[in-house]
């Protein structure tokens, strides 16, 4: 994400969602066929996950990613990647309200990043600067 979309960026926005499995490729293939939507290597070193993409306009909207490295503690589901003013800050009222923290808080890429689960096991991801 470039600075100047950084500024865009909203607290409380929805930024982005992604499915980890452990084989993302038929997974990704799955939904292509299912959805109607189309598929881009984003290469992660040794192997690559997927940029999920819409038909005609190829924009990107989604990843399909496989359960390997950082994001091997990840559940299997669709999750959603929420805006924050703090991950660290939001992490610790999680905890504090009844929720539990599945992975980090750490960093992914440039951005803070953790995945919580609310008192009712409903799970969604935080990120910030």
């Amino acid at each position: 994400m470039s600075d100047s979309t950084k500024s865009d960026v909203k607290v409380g926005a929805i930024e982005w969602c992604d499915l980890t499995v452990g084989n993302a490729v038929n997974v990704k293939d799955f939904y292509c066929s299912v959805v109607g939507w189309e598929s881009s290597s984003a290469s992660m070193g040794d192997y690559d996950d997927f940029n999920i993409n819409l038909p005609k306009t190829g924009d990107t909207i989604a990843g399909i990613c496989h359960a390997r490295g950082s994001n091997s503690n990840l559940p299997a589901q669709w999750l959603m990647y929420v805006r924050v003013e703090d991950v660290a800050v939001s992490a610790q009222k999680c905890r504090e309200l009844g929720g539990d923290i599945l992975d980090g808080p750490r960093k992914m890429g440039a951005e803070n990043f953790c995945v919580i689960k609310d008192p009712a096991g409903a799970v969604l991801a935080l990120v910030s600067s």
